[in-house]
Order: C-alpha cells, then structure tokens, then sequence
C-alpha cells in the first residue's frame, strides 16, 4: 500500500465475528466460505469481506449476532413486592437494586405490576426494547396463573375462544389448565397482548381471580431455575435468540397497536 492508497473501510468480518466470540477466525473463514453468514440479509463468501460494526447486520446460520459489546441484556426473576421502575417517586423497592452488579445504565422492558413475579429483561439497548415491549410487534409472553375456584375444559375454551372486557374484546394465543384442587387451580395463559393487568383482568372475567402471578417467558426466554431476586447476563445463545427476534419484528410490518405501549401485568 502506497502512501497514497487510502486504508479500507471497515473491519474484516472474520476479525468482527471473532471479537464478538462467535469463534476463532480461522473457524469463521470457514463459515464464511461454507456461505453460512449473512451480512444485512445477503450471504458472503469472500474472505475480504468488510463490514461497519456499528450499523451492519450480521447472522451465522439464522442468527443474530451481538457485534456492539457495549450492550448489555439481563434477565431478572423480579420478587414480589417491587414495583418495575429504576427509580421510584414514592419511595417503594424499585429495581436499582438488581443492577449494581454492571456498570451500564439498564432500564426494564415492559413492566410487570408489583404484586407480579418473574421474567423481567433488563438493558441498554434501546432499539431491541422498543421492539420487545411495543405491543404491535407482538412477542409472546408466558404466565403461570394461581386462581380461585375450578377451572374447567369450558372456561380454558373460552380464554382461547376470545372474551370482551372494557377495553375491547381480547384472546389468550393458548390456555391449558395444569392442575385443579383445593379450590383453586394453575392455568398457563400465553399472549402478546401489552394491556395493562390484562392476565389478571381476563381471569377475573371468567370468574376466576387470579391469587398468584408469575411470567415464566418471555419471546424465546425462558426463566428457568432462576430464583426470585437474582439477576443474569443472557447467554450467547439467548443473546443471539433475542436478538433473530427483534430483527425480524423490526422488519416485518407491525399489527395494530394495542393500547398501552408496555405490558403491566
């Protein structure tokens, strides 16, 4: 290269991956030419490839891969009894207090209301929470439901079936009871409506108020062993679920939007 020979643009997209801990560059060589990666949608073979970090989109075999390091996304078995702000006005527990283990600013996705448990994501990308919590995208939430009395075959039909509260008539995507005694029963509700309390609304429609709420998933994360109150860094694999995901939604033509911009369940 001459003096004059400007430098190239960019950054070898095997020296990317490698850094992103995809792996070693030799093995990304081969993905590469095996026409396994993708950058912005289009498969690349050639070895010389360059890409800008900051604004390229890249896969290997399907999925999304997390170039910015800077980001951070952490999920959160939020405990009863905190209330899903990082600061709040009138002095309850907010969630400050799962976050003092990084040195980012994280902000929650959605919100789950005080006396409800579980999933919670936590991070500070912005284009990936505005993706996972508008409700016109659509992302599939999971909840464990602890309600009064005996639900039968009738009323998990009629969840699936579609019922009207005071805000428009609203569908579980899929009910099952999974279990039934003493008076009160477990029901697994999945939805991807964002109305505020609307598990807990809907449940008390058919008759059956809900005593106890947990949100086991969230798109394609699942709280696991998690115990209530801890807090953990996704996986490379959740990471790169999370992140197909809020691709693919970014780019597909939003649904109708719903009426709260964040779920408060």
């Amino acid at each position: 290269m001459t003096a004059d020979t400007p430098a190239p643009e960019g950054v070898r997209l095997q020296k990317a991956l490698a850094n992103a801990g995809v792996a070693s560059r030799r093995v990304v060589e081969q993905y590469i030419v095996e026409g396994r990666i993708r950058v912005n949608g289009t498969t690349v073979t050639e070895l010389g490839t360059r890409i800008d970090p900051e604004n390229d989109l890249i896969d290997v075999d399907g999925t999304a891969v997390q170039l910015d390091v800077s980001k951070r996304y952490v999920m959160l078995n939020k405990p009863t009894g905190v209330v899903s702000t990082m600061r709040d006005e009138n002095g309850r527990p907010d969630l400050r207090r799962f976050t003092k283990d990084w040195d980012e600013r994280l902000y929650n996705v959605g919100r789950l209301d005080a006396e409800t448990s579980g999933l919670l994501i936590l991070t500070n990308d912005g284009d990936l929470a505005h993706v996972l919590a508008h409700p016109s995208f659509g992302v599939t939430k999971v909840y464990i439901a602890r309600v009064s009395g005996t639900v039968t075959a009738q009323t998990i039909a009629t969840l699936t079936r579609g019922i009207e509260l005071e805000d428009g008539p609203i569908a579980a995507d899929k009910a099952r009871l999974l279990d039934a005694s003493r008076g009160e029963s477990l029901v697994e509700l999945t939805l991807h409506s964002g109305r505020n309390r609307i598990v807990r609304r809907m449940m008390a429609a058919v008759g059956h108020p809900v005593t106890e709420l947990v949100r086991r998933q969230f798109g394609p994360l699942h709280l696991g062993t998690l115990p209530a109150g801890k807090a953990r860094e996704l996986t490379k694999i959740e990471r790169g679920a999370l992140l197909t995901l809020a691709r693919q939604d970014s780019q597909a033509s939003p649904g109708p939007e719903e009426h709260s911009m964040q779920e408060n369940e």
